[in-house]
């Protein structure tokens, strides 16, 4: 079933339809990471937009994840058991037969895959299809390859398609680029404007960030083990992880790590932070680190460059388009290669400060009104 907040929402009249282009976003798969910050930042953009009358599916259970209260939005929310499987199959029927009865001129789905049979549909290549890679679980394996293969149908049928990076084009269309990277229009993410230096914060040379929910992916066993080989000649040092963590069985073996490494004064686990708290930390750290080995964008890295913070990355995947040569870079695969880049920067602040300056230049790159701008042309006419 759906619930319909605004019931005037499938009135057409002939004068509208030939100004405004109607677009069912629909945000099945919103629930967690870049997904969710997309829609809070673009929602209430397109809402604002002349060009469009804009529609949201979701689920039910989204409600306190999604912005659902913005004037100028349509909401249609779901309220079928939830499940992966059912939520595959019921959007496969439901979004369509919404997308017909509200007359919808385009299906967007911001994510890898969405509706086969919805009209004029639009996906977002943004997950790294590229995690079944080093993923080594048999389930969470399968999830991975099921992903990869609805990517690809979805790709094959959609009308256009968005990829937040050239990298997630690429992993996303895989074998299939060739035949369809013309569809594919390279729409990078933006950063709110509340991420930015504050020259009042000080910054605690004591402390190392990393911002992101907790997945194989993101690659924290690696840190560890180069953080730990940093304690001994500082031993003040700290390291804080802001994140929810979502595979908690890669949780627990972070856990176990810890206690075998003997850091359980030294890492501290933050979870979920609000937009407040995560501000400051990246303003106040001395350095973030983004140790991931796949990434399509990475929301939390142009995040801490907007706040001038000096960043040590991985050199892989999307990242290097992101950073460019605003940040030290290494390889996630080396633990002492990890190790090595933190300690040039920890023991030189010039170096930081130098880092942190290019990164917030580099910012300037990126913000949500230039996506929204690229967005506008891939869903328009």
């Amino acid at each position: 079933m759906t619930s319909i907040e605004n019931p005037d929402a499938t009135s057409d009249t002939p004068n509208k339809r030939n100004q405004v282009r109607r677009v069912l976003i629909n945000a099945l798969h919103a629930r967690s990471g870049g997904g969710v910050t997309y829609l809070k930042n673009m929602l209430p953009m397109i809402a604002t937009d002349p060009d469009f009358e804009v529609h949201l599916c979701a689920h039910e259970d989204q409600r306190d994840l999604l912005p659902s209260d913005i004037e100028g939005v349509y909401y249609h929310f779901f309220t079928f058991e939830r499940g992966f499987w059912k939520v595959l199959i019921r959007e496969q029927i439901e979004v369509p037969r919404l997308a017909r009865r509200i007359k919808a001129d385009v299906t967007f789905s911001p994510a890898n895959y969405g509706p086969i049979f919805a009209p004029n549909t639009v996906v977002m290549l943004r997950n790294a299809v590229s995690v079944g890679l080093v993923e080594k679980r048999p389930l969470k394996l399968a999830y991975w390859i099921l992903l990869f293969a609805a990517t690809l149908l979805s790709l094959l049928t959609c009308k256009r398609a968005i990829a937040v990076s050239d990298y997630a084009s690429r992993v996303g269309a895989g074998v299939l680029w060739k035949w369809t990277h013309s569809k594919i229009s390279i729409v990078p993410h933006g950063v709110g404007e509340r991420f930015r230096p504050d020259p009042k914060v000080l910054r605690d040379e004591t402390t190392l960030l990393a911002v992101s929910d907790i997945y194989v992916q993101k690659n924290f066993k690696n840190l560890l083990i180069a953080f730990a080989g940093l304690v001994g000649d500082n031993p003040e040092l700290r390291l804080k992880i802001a994140g929810r963590p979502l595979d908690m069985d890669y949780y627990q073996q972070l856990q176990k790590l810890i206690l075998e490494l003997g850091l359980e004064q030294k890492v501290s686990f933050l979870g979920s932070v609000d937009i407040e708290q995560l501000i400051e930390l990246y303003q106040s750290c001395c350095v973030f680190v983004f140790p991931s080995t796949v990434e399509t964008f990475g929301n939390p890295l142009i995040e801490a460059m907007a706040c001038g913070t000096p960043i040590a990355c991985s050199k892989t995947a999307a990242m290097p388009e992101v950073l460019g040569q605003a940040g030290l870079y290494f390889d996630p695969e080396k633990p002492d290669d990890i190790r090595d880049k933190l300690r040039n920067l920890i023991s030189n602040p010039d170096l930081r400060d130098a880092y942190g300056a290019d990164a917030e230049g580099r910012s300037h790159e990126f913000s949500w009104f230039k996506t929204m701008e690229k967005t506008k042309r891939v869903l328009g006419p």
